[in-house]
């Protein structure tokens, strides 16, 4: 039996960004709240810090930059004084050789000799010269936009590696939606000016700034931010449940409150709350509600690509000055390395070490996913030096940790299932309310997970839904250029074309 009901005003399934927003957002206001997280040890979901007798590892990488300039305001008061700001660069690998983004044309003809560059542009002329009529896949359409030299080089491999699935089994849509404006010859003159120090404002001498030049970051990690939010919520008078579960959800008809039981490793606890935020993945909702939803089919066939990341310590201070690479060589399975002294220095405590992170994306219960630590850190190893970055014997310990649904799959028919289920949660349960990546199945950021949660307590303080938060997304070029706070009214570049995923061919 659970424990007796504690009363509350709002009860918050997740202790991610997005909920622990709407945490520290309602408990600044006076309201009671219990949010419930079954992780054991760590909040901020997707953007925790994970620490290992001192090193810590932020999983995935995670740039402070909004546009919007409510999010901004609020990072700045949950953690006022330990911001530091970091030098951006990231880098692709291919083949040992580094290419810088954006594009340096002499640097990239120079590592693609002069063989390799002459056939990447006799392909791209063949490509546009003899195009392929019939496009259907993300292969199809790169291909004819770029030719299939450069596809194979900066395309395929990473993107597969990625996303788990052939190119030419990916929706072209994807890639006219992904990579449109991109044009190989604009790449190629901005990569000249850029080259040539030509890429100037006029009468200013600056040079144009055309993505990120540094970025704020928590001297800690990200996990800094949300334990700071955590804290202020505790102090509130409120709760934060570490290691609970949510086992079933249920409103009473009679009252319109809800009671919520989160299953610990004591017991049951139960909340009886006024409302609901759920940012728990929506499948994993809809199979907790009782009744159960008609649209249970419907969210049981939403879809999640998994990743994990193997932290590996290095004899050296240092290995590349990268935040991360992104690994284009078919010959690992590696997706991408993070140099967590890049993010902050104080991440790693032993100025004789270096600690990097390779990312591995899979799916969960598949062989990466599965295999032991032990396997998992050896493996890192063999390809850091299979790539030539460190030699396997300079390895001097390891760590992995695995994020589950870390990225909402976006298939033929994802769609159709969260508008199902979307509809009628939305009919029957007003105060139930959906927040951030999983909970709305919607590939988005943290900034925007957070204004997510933002617009919920306004519309919670309101009394209705005044707000749409289904509107809070992000474009593609959101992270790559504008200046951090620009948006005065704060949601408007949140309010955007959603952040792209592929999905596969429909059947001929």
């Amino acid at each position: 039996m659970p424990r007796a009901d504690r009363q509350v005003d709002v009860a918050i399934i997740g202790a991610g960004p997005a909920g622990l927003t709407a945490a520290y957002l309602l408990t600044r206001q006076g309201y009671s709240v219990t949010v419930i997280e079954k992780d054991p040890v760590y909040v901020g979901g997707i953007s925790r810090t994970v620490e290992l007798n001192g090193f810590r590892f932020d999983i995935g990488g995670h740039r402070f930059f909004s546009k919007s300039k409510q999010v901004v305001d609020l990072w700045n008061e949950i953690l006022p004084d330990d911001f530091i700001q970091r030098p951006r660069m990231s880098r692709i690998y291919y083949e040992g050789k580094f290419y810088s983004y954006p594009l340096r044309a002499f640097e990239a003809l120079w590592n693609l000799g002069l063989w390799r560059s002459t056939l990447c542009m006799a392909s791209f002329a063949k490509a546009r010269l003899f195009p392929n009529r019939k496009i259907r896949s993300f292969q199809d359409w790169t291909v004819n936009a770029f030719g299939h030299k450069l596809f194979s080089i900066f395309f395929k491999t990473y993107t597969e590696k990625v996303w788990g699935m052939p190119c030419d089994e990916m929706s072209a849509d994807w890639a006219a939606q992904r990579i449109k404006g991109l044009s190989l010859w604009g790449a190629v003159v901005d990569g000249l000016k850029r080259s040539l120090g030509l890429n100037k404002k006029p009468n200013d001498g600056m040079e144009t700034k055309t993505l990120l030049e540094t970025f704020r970051y928590p001297r800690l990690g990200p996990g800094m931010m949300w334990e700071a939010a955590r804290d202020f919520v505790i102090a509130g008078g409120n709760r934060v449940l570490m290691g609970h579960s949510l086992k079933q959800l249920s409103e009473d008809q009679g009252t319109g409150r809800w009671r919520m039981v989160a299953q610990g490793a004591e017991g049951e606890v139960a909340v009886d709350a006024a409302h609901v935020i759920s940012s728990a993945p929506m499948r994993e909702l809809a199979g907790r509600i009782h009744p159960l939803p008609a649209s249970l089919g419907e969210a049981m066939e939403l879809k999640y690509r998994d990743f994990l990341t193997v932290a590996l310590m290095v004899k050296g201070d240092d290995i590349f000055p990268d935040n991360w690479i992104y690994i284009h060589d078919p010959k690992v399975q590696v997706g991408r390395i993070q140099n967590f002294r890049s993010w902050s220095p104080e991440m790693v405590p032993d100025p004789s070490l270096a600690c990097v992170g390779l990312e591995y994306f899979c799916f969960e219960g598949d062989g990466l996913w599965s295999a032991d630590d032990a396997d998992l850190i050896a493996l890192a190893a063999r390809e850091m030096a299979l790539l030539g970055l460190c030699d396997a014997g300079d390895v001097v310990g390891g760590a992995v940790v695995r994020q589950e649904k870390a990225y909402p799959v976006y298939d033929d028919n994802y769609a159709a299932h969260v508008l199902a289920m979307r509809t009628e949660l939305e009919a029957r349960y007003p105060t139930l309310h959906m927040v951030g990546r999983n909970g709305m199945h919607r590939y988005n950021n943290q900034d925007h997970a957070m204004m997510t949660a933002m617009l919920t307590v306004r519309n919670i303080v309101a009394g209705a839904r005044v707000h749409d938060v289904w509107s809070v997304n992000e474009d593609a070029e959101y992270h790559e250029a504008g200046e951090e706070g620009q948006d005065i009214a704060g949601e408007r570049a949140a309010l955007a074309s959603a952040r792209l995923v592929p999905s596969r061919l429909q059947a001929a």
